[in-house]
């Protein structure tokens, strides 16, 4: 099976997510922002899945722009449940840089599909 860096990623990120929120349910007994994250940090990875099946550049585009609006949504609940003292420095430095890392990522491969897709759109009109 041949590897996908930001589906691996995102994969990894949401299993993270998913021990942060049994952590924050189980130890901290936060309930509202800690089922925020999860679905926002789950979600990532899920559209990611979704967009290396899509049936179009259009599709494809689409569900990775959900998920960098996920990734963002969970940059903003990281930030709010360390704040808030619901996770410590250490806990939130390891995590927001996995959340900022796929940020990046996916913008960066939105910018470049979609200049891909104008450079093909460009050579199908000169034909």
């Amino acid at each position: 099976m041949k590897e996908n860096l930001i589906k691996d990623k995102s994969f990894d990120f949401a299993v993270r997510i998913v021990n942060l929120h049994k952590h924050l349910t189980s130890e901290k007994k936060e309930y509202t922002m800690s089922m925020q994250v999860f679905r926002s940090g789950t979600s990532i990875g899920a559209n990611i899945s979704e967009a290396v099946q899509a049936i179009s550049t259009a599709d494809f585009l689409a569900k990775l722009s959900i998920s960098l609006k996920e990734a963002s949504e969970t940059d903003y609940w990281l930030r709010l449940l360390h704040k808030t003292g619901y996770i410590d420095d250490v806990e939130f430095k390891s995590i927001i840089y996995d959340c900022q890392e796929l940020i990046k990522l996916l913008t960066s491969i939105i910018k470049t599909s979609r200049n891909n897709n104008k450079l093909n759109n460009n050579d199908d009109m000169r034909k």
